[in-house]
């Protein structure tokens, strides 16, 4: 008999729709698993009681959205109502907002049912998920190891069975980062993409929402729900599933693809691509030139990347409202951020400024040749927890980097990338390739992702239970 977590995001939300489930069957199973594996470090909080509580008021609902019935957690970056939100940081450890982000009442709208929060870095600064208020989240395949970041409990909790699908977000990386650790599908779409956390809510336009699932056709499918997400009420009728993914393979046709592992980093960080990762490209390139698709090498060497991010990473720091005493009690590398960025001057934020929207065009117009360019998701394979700690702020920002160096020049230039695990290391572990699309090319990756993990065949689930 099929459990409950076997059953893809797609075949719950059916299966919810059609009344073959009702709200509380998911809601108590995904609970009882979230209980079982607290050590993997997924959840910041659980709202069990409230869950409950939902579920059965979802129930009773004569309207039902998309996701009705289907359990979710917010990412502790997103304010809720009356639950604590931390935002990964001691200097937030008793707040408790009064008022939800509209992403949390969309969801609501949507028909979902809230089970708590998932854990993230400190107010999602970096690509390790091991705030110093929580446990580290850890990835299911070897719990020895951190799950990237900062969405890293969304990941874990994915990976692991502790729910269907996840909604992140990614300012750097911080969907795909955790996303190709712990071997599930990450979008990270165009900036200005949804309507909701599009990227242009902040001079930076760094971050934005999406999803991550354990297959193509399910981040697909939430994709869909995200993009239709809005202020004004959510439609009643749910849409068809997978249906972006859908229009994408009846539409289906030769692509383009550059293939390159150059990185924006290699003139000014240590980056050595690993064996494994640079193998996962190279069978992904073959399934695709195999598929007929036209597949080539992209002559791409960006130029002075590293020392704009550096200052750009600043200037998003500084917005965060940290007091005095709030310094003294959030991450060494967080009080550096705000404090760096605090110091740049008015003109030194608008050069940096200036100079990430000309990477933009830049990259833009090196990869428009190309429906897709297909490059590694990591360099190295998952790092040890801990591995990040005892280091100065620069030489831990330069870790992160050497550890993924393919993901922050996606937000910069605002284009979409999915992430998705397409072989494996010799223990068993997945490693992912990452497609970089067009502005606004979700359904061509999308469609590119779906041949690749049809190529790649069923995965199977991590060895945590």
């Amino acid at each position: 008999m099929t459990e409950l977590h076997e059953l893809s995001l797609v075949e719950l939300a059916r299966m919810l729709q059609g009344d073959e489930l009702g709200p509380l069957d998911p809601t108590r199973h995904y609970l009882s698993r979230i209980a079982a594996r607290a050590d993997l470090g997924a959840f910041a909080e659980v709202t069990a009681d409230a869950a409950l509580e939902r579920a059965e008021q979802v129930a009773r609902a004569t309207a039902r959205g998309p996701l009705y019935g289907v359990p979710h957690a917010d990412k502790d970056l997103v304010a809720r109502a009356g639950v604590p939100t931390r935002y990964g940081s001691r200097s937030r450890a008793d707040h408790v907002p009064d008022v939800s982000d509209p992403l949390a009442v969309a969801l609501d709208a949507a028909g979902a049912v809230n089970v708590g929060k998932t854990a993230t870095s400190e107010f999602g600064l970096t690509g390790y998920t091991e705030p110093r208020i929580g446990s580290p989240a850890r990835d299911p395949w070897n719990p020895a190891n951190g799950a990237g970041g900062s969405s890293g409990g969304a990941a874990v909790a994915v990976s692991a069975g502790l729910l269907p699908a996840a909604v992140g977000s990614d300012g750097g990386g911080s969907i795909r980062i955790p996303a190709a650790t712990v071997g599930v599908v990450g979008l990270k779409p165009s900036r200005g993409r949804l309507p909701i956390d599009s990227g242009l809510d902040s001079p930076d336009q760094l971050a934005v929402t999406g999803p991550l699932a354990r297959s193509v056709a399910d981040a697909a499918f939430l994709f869909d729900v995200l993009a239709q997400l809005a202020p004004y009420p959510y439609a009643t009728a749910a849409p068809a599933s997978g249906s972006l993914l859908d229009a994408a393979r009846r539409a289906a046709q030769t692509s383009r693809i550059g293939v390159t592992t150059v990185s924006p980093w290699d003139d000014d960080e240590d980056i050595r691509l690993d064996p494994d990762a640079r193998e996962a490209v190279a069978r992904a390139a073959t399934w695709l030139a195999g598929d007929g698709h036209e597949v080539e090498d992209a002559p791409w060497r960006p130029r002075g990347y590293a020392a704009m991010f550096r200052r750009l990473w600043r200037v998003s720091a500084a917005r965060i409202p940290l007091s005095d005493t709030d310094s003294d009690l959030v991450e060494p590398l967080t009080a550096w951020l705000v404090q760096q960025g605090r110091g740049l001057s008015g003109i030194e934020t608008l050069e940096t400024l200036s100079a990430a929207r000309a990477f933009e065009r830049q990259t833009v117009a090196a990869f428009a040749p190309y429906d897709a360019v297909l490059m590694p998701a990591l360099a190295q394979s998952p790092r040890p927890v801990g591995w990040y700690d005892g280091h100065d702020p620069l030489r831990t920002f330069a870790l992160q980097v050497e550890y993924a160096p393919y993901s922050s020049f996606v937000n910069v230039a605002g284009l979409p990338a999915v992430t998705l695990p397409v072989t494996a290391t010799a223990s068993g572990h997945p490693v992912s390739v990452q497609l970089v699309g067009r502005p606004g090319g979700e359904a061509t990756i999308l469609s590119l992702a779906a041949q690749l993990e049809d190529r790649r065949g069923a995965l199977p689930h991590p060895p945590v239970w």
